[in-house]
């Protein structure tokens, strides 16, 4: 497998990789499905009316939890007991008919040579859910989610280091494909090859970049297109 020169950092080789690890949300879909913001309007909803706040307090709560604790759901149950799959399923009942089956992802993921598991902060059921709307599920040997890594999110070192055990990953043969960038680092020192799936959310920039302004040094390669990327190996 050659090297891609395109949307490249540290030219890390692609040469013996046998396990490709994928985050789900605004990675396997593109972004501008508006799927995730589905996911956070009802993250707002379930907080409005299980902490009795108004709208705009709601949110203030939502984007507080998400960047102190890696998840909304990890700072309400640190801070008010919530019991997890009364969350889980509650933001994840939305309209997933905004996501096609997706033929060229299925084709380029057949392509790609060794094992292949989801890697995702959000629930089994959710990805499940995504995969099958793709028709991708067939591809993947399995999903690691947040209840899998005891609810601790990436970019934690535990699901990172608890993925590797559970599944008999080396990171050194691995790459693992990521739209938020700050959960590449802990990946990328380990020894993994990262990905970094651009989209226009803010959020998922943090970290990207150095104070120089250049591509951090934990993103081995980049692109906005995971299609694109994956059939020009």
């Amino acid at each position: 497998m050659k090297r891609l020169t395109v949307g490249s950092n540290k030219m890390a080789s692609l040469d013996d990789r046998d396990v490709w690890l994928f985050d789900l949300d605004n990675t396997l879909y593109p972004a501008s499905s508006n799927l995730f913001g589905q996911i956070e309007q009802r993250m707002g909803s379930f907080i409005q009316e299980f902490l009795s706040l108004d709208p705009v307090e709601a949110k203030k709560v939502q984007k507080d939890y998400f960047h102190r604790y890696g998840t909304t759901l990890k700072g309400l149950m640190v801070n008010h007991d919530l019991t997890p799959d009364r969350y889980l399923n509650y933001v994840h009942d939305i309209d997933f008919g905004v996501i096609s089956p997706n033929e060229a992802l299925s084709k380029a993921l057949t392509n790609l040579p060794g094992r292949k598991l989801i890697f995702t902060n959000a629930s089994n059921i959710h990805a499940s859910n995504v995969m099958d709307r793709l028709g991708v599920s067939h591809h993947f040997e399995g999903i690691y989610d947040i209840a899998d890594a005891d609810y601790i999110p990436k970019p934690a070192q535990f699901p990172y280091d608890d993925i590797i055990k559970k599944h008999g990953i080396d990171p050194k043969r691995s790459v693992f494909f990521e739209d938020s960038a700050k959960n590449l680092k802990p990946a990328a020192e380990m020894g993994m090859t990262t990905v970094w799936i651009k989209t226009d959310t803010d959020w998922a920039s943090v970290g990207a970049t150095n104070e120089e302004g250049e591509v951090a040094d934990f993103i081995h390669h980049h692109t906005d297109d995971l299609v694109k990327w994956l059939n020009a190996l």
